[in-house]
């Protein structure tokens, strides 16, 4: 099968839609179809010194995965351009896929105009939803409506149940599917199978991977575990029951850092910055809890790494972190940033609860394997090829 991924930003970094459109069309590559990704990020800089435009690039990632970027220097470095429509329409027929899959996020334009391209050349078209639609759902409802994507022939989808239920309540539709994202679990059960024992009883290691944004709510995290760490106190050596270390980078990093002084939390919250996502199995190893206070998680890639690394889960209610973790089992969905603060208090305090859970974990992987995921990914083609023909 010929397969074109569109999606505005194509850069391999800590979650987010760019490593999950990598990694299926490495595994579609992987396993013989044609795949190629049109993106409109630039090529890092630098790569001008091995003779080519960062802007206008075509690049063979592995398994033969073929990258075509089509930035522009006028956006200053925005993932969008204003030939958009027509330079896509123009590759598609140059290409000319089996099926084209868009990656949308709440606010994606050149994914859009990827959309627009296939549906105006009549070719199969899946568009995947990576995002919650939350407040924009009016919007995206009228615009459905007065462009004709209500009743399109197109395959929706979205990456978890919540996410899916509010495009399909926006689109005014009852097709739109779960294609959850996936993962190769390998790396991750072998930090479940080894994990490393807290050095003092009765001390809870925490851990939060995000991008820093306003939109992933860095600081309410930060102030949740202060509240925890205000109701656990110390050790009778001082040491704090509870320790944070936060993985990420992004605009809030600086912020954050600040409120970590600003509050006397350097021995309680520590700040690494952006890692390699290959180093998060041996960071887990050393944890026993992950939390995720965004309140508008569409899946949470990050959250299911360190599930599947036997962490337990603290996240919030109504994300899509419903998709693998049960309340209870798994870890906890709170209604509120409190409730976090009260659950993180519980589980320092009880650790026979820590252990189930974490055992539980550590025994059971989430169901969210490559194959599976491609199999899904291959039934949603066939939809996309259905309605086009009809």
């Amino acid at each position: 099968m010929r397969i074109v991924h569109i999606s505005d930003c194509y850069a391999p970094r800590v979650g987010g839609i760019e490593t999950q459109v990598q990694d299926l069309a490495t595994h579609q590559a992987a396993r013989g179809d044609a795949v190629h990704v049109l993106t409109a990020t630039a090529l890092p800089k630098g790569a001008e010194a091995q003779g080519r435009s960062r802007y206008r690039a075509s690049t063979t990632e592995s398994l033969g995965l073929r990258v075509h970027r089509l930035a522009s220097r006028t956006t200053f470095g925005l993932p969008v351009h204003p030939l958009g429509l027509w330079l896509i329409r123009r590759a598609l027929r140059m290409l000319k896929p089996d099926v084209v899959h868009v990656h949308a996020g709440v606010v994606s334009p050149f994914a859009y105009d990827g959309a627009r391209a296939a549906r105006s050349l009549g070719l199969p078209l899946a568009i995947t939803w990576h995002c919650m639609l939350d407040g924009v759902e009016s919007l995206v409802s009228a615009g459905a409506r007065a462009t004709g994507w209500d009743d399109a022939p197109f395959a929706p989808s979205a990456v978890s149940t919540v996410a899916a239920e509010r495009v399909a309540d926006a689109l005014d539709r009852t097709d739109v599917t779960v294609l959850s994202n996936g993962l190769d679990l390998a790396p991750w059960l072998a930090a479940a199978a080894n994990p490393v024992p807290a050095a003092s009883p009765g001390s809870l290691r925490v851990v939060g991977t995000q991008r820093l944004a306003p939109r992933k709510r860095a600081i309410p995290l930060l102030m949740a575990v202060a509240r925890a760490h205000e109701a656990l106190g110390r050790h009778p050596d001082g040491t704090p029951r509870i320790r944070m270390t936060l993985v990420g980078g992004g605009p809030a990093e600086g912020q954050v850092r600040s409120e970590v002084q600003a509050n006397r939390l350097e021995d309680v919250v520590t700040v690494m910055g952006k890692v390699p996502r290959a180093l998060l199995p041996t960071i887990y190893r050393d944890q026993d809890v992950f939390v995720s206070p965004s309140v508008l998680e569409a899946f949470g890639i990050a959250a299911l790494e360190a599930r599947a690394s036997g962490l337990a889960v603290v996240g919030r209610a109504g994300t899509g972190l419903g998709e693998f973790v049960e309340d209870g089992v798994n870890g906890f969905l709170v209604p509120s940033d409190e409730a976090m603060s009260r659950t993180l208090v519980r589980l320092a305090s009880e650790p026979e609860l820590l252990g189930r859970i974490r055992a539980t974990n550590a025994a059971t992987p989430p169901a969210v394997a490559w194959p599976d995921v491609l199999t899904v990914a291959d039934e949603l083609y066939g939809r996309a090829v259905s309605s086009a023909a009809a």
